[in-house]
């Protein structure tokens, strides 16, 4: 009997994974190492014979060319690729664009761990005029300025996530459709950390490698039954 299946996928590496700034909103693009793991994602989908029904995106373009690659790898690009900025990365704030390594000599280690990789503590803010403020980017020219984040802590991020998930995504599951998502570090942590009910002190140890697919099965009422991850070298891992 078919069941209900999400696959997660975060992005290939970016052009500012690849030099080490924090990326957050600023809308870059894959570099080549990412693109090929985009691709090592369709092949992947294809070696396990996973054909999406549906696609979900964010609005950057790191996440929907990802998505456009590995579904052309896996010849399936027929299926309907919708976006949302809910699933956008985490915002961070005044460190966006920022070299880490630069912001960790500045802001001192406790307090950029506590920030990167905490869940209750946001970056800094950006100033209201500051150019990488989203209400100066055109995409989100028609989003009211008080949906749009200055900053974002891990929890900031759950709340749209989990709320688009439950809103929108939810729909598609109820009809048992394998649902594909192409999103972020952090927009995919918050995620995982929703359906596995995982708690704020263990979320800080979640990692999600670029490039892998995590693929999580429902059964009829939702719940969360089975969990596979695959990586492109080769290693799985399930969970139930």
């Amino acid at each position: 009997m078919k069941k209900a299946r999400v696959v997660l996928l975060r992005h290939g590496q970016s052009l500012y994974n690849l030099q080490n700034r924090f990326t957050g909103w600023s809308d870059v693009e894959l570099s080549e190492q990412g693109r090929r793991e985009a691709k090592d994602a369709g092949l992947l989908l294809k070696q396990h014979n996973i054909y999406p029904d549906v696609c979900f995106t964010s609005w950057l373009k790191r996440a929907i060319h990802t998505a456009q690659i590995a579904l052309r790898e896996l010849e399936w690009e027929q299926i309907d690729m919708l976006r949302s900025y809910k699933l956008n990365e985490r915002h961070y704030g005044a460190w966006q664009g920022r070299d880490k390594d630069e912001v960790k000599s500045q802001e001192g280690e406790t307090e950029f761990l506590a920030v990167r990789r905490g869940y209750d503590v946001p970056p800094p803010l950006l100033q209201t005029d500051d150019e990488r403020a989203p209400w100066y980017d055109a995409k989100y020219e028609k989003i009211l300025k008080d949906l749009l984040p200055l900053s974002e802590s891990l929890h900031d991020t759950k709340v749209r996530v989990v709320a688009y998930f439950e809103e929108v995504i939810k729909a598609e599951l109820q009809e048992k459709k394998t649902v594909l998502i192409s999103a972020h570090g952090n927009s995919l942590r918050a995620l995982v950390m929703y359906l596995e009910k995982m708690d704020k002190v263990d979320v800080v140890k979640l990692e999600i490698p670029t490039g892998e697919l995590i693929v999580y099965t429902f059964d009829a009422e939702l719940k969360v039954i089975d969990k596979e991850c695959y990586s492109a070298d080769g290693s799985t891992g399930t969970f139930k």
